[in-house]
């Protein structure tokens, strides 16, 4: 095996497998009805039932064929947006139809990393590199000009709206070793959130508006890379009452992009088994 994709309850403490395959398969986002999970492979992405038991089904995403782990599902759950770099050789931002289609592009500045739709339907948050500079942008789903909400106080990165559309969470570093910090959709009253000694990345709010879900890697490790030792780590909205749920062998695919169940008492997660040489 090399990829396993799984379910953790946070009222029993228990996961559970939902599939796993040989593939290296990442970021699995849970659509709004609760009735599949989204997930990309190869650059592709797949629908995969949260009850298991059978095999992925491929997505149609067009000319969209170099899709990475960014992508994610609208809160009404009639689009997708992915990030893919076939057409631009770059990360791009694009909407489709959640059934598949003609992907439209979002983003003319490039590359973008999509992470984060606001409540409303609206908005995209994502990581875009500009001059190698790491920031946080957001922009209409119609496109247009981006807005810049952070300016280059470290890399800024993993942006996810709260549910109720106050809080944009990202991590950055900033303060030195990666951290969660929030902001408003405005980025004004920037707060950081984790005072760690891990470097904490790619938060998720609930959407029941309790808990923050979050990933840690060893203060040494640089970036968000696949094959570590990580923990997925849970704690309340201010940063209070942070808690390791369990560790991992995982990291980069693991948590990448909004994964929380509708009812907010699970979440989606990939485990990874070492390469063998």
């Amino acid at each position: 095996m090399r990829s396993s994709v799984e379910i953790y309850n946070i009222r029993t403490r228990r996961a559970r497998v939902v599939w796993q395959t040989s593939e290296l398969v990442e970021a699995p986002n849970w659509s709004p009805d609760g009735s599949y999970l989204l997930i990309n492979g190869n650059g592709l992405l797949y629908r995969l039932s949260p009850e298991g038991g059978q095999a992925p089904s491929i997505l149609d995403t067009g000319f969209a064929v170099e899709c990475n782990n960014d992508h994610g599902i609208s809160p009404d759950g009639s689009m997708i947006v992915i990030s893919d770099k076939t057409e631009h050789g770059k990360s791009c931002i694009y909407i489709l139809p959640a059934e598949g289609g003609v992907p439209r592009q979002v983003t003319s500045n490039l590359p973008s990393y999509w992470h984060g739709w606001s409540p409303d339907g609206r908005q995209l948050a994502y990581c875009g590199i500009r001059d190698a500079v790491f920031d946080i942008y957001s922009i209409s789903v119609d496109g247009g000009e981006e807005r810049r909400l952070t300016e280059g106080e470290g890399r800024n990165d993993g942006p996810d709206w709260s549910a109720d559309g106050d809080w944009i969470y990202f991590n950055s570093s900033r303060s030195g070793l990666m951290q969660i910090w929030r902001m408003h959709p405005d980025g004004s009253d920037v707060e950081r959130i984790t005072y760690s000694d891990s470097g904490d990345w790619f938060p998720h709010p609930s959407p029941k508006g309790d808990k923050v879900l979050y990933l840690s890697y060893a203060p040494d490790v640089f970036d968000h890379p696949r094959d570590r030792e990580v923990s997925l780590r849970l704690m309340d909205m201010d940063g209070g009452a942070p808690e390791t749920l369990f560790e991992l062998f995982g990291g980069q695919g693991t948590i990448n992009v909004p994964n929380w169940s509708p009812d907010g008492t699970e979440f989606a997660f990939v485990r990874y088994f070492p390469v063998n040489d």
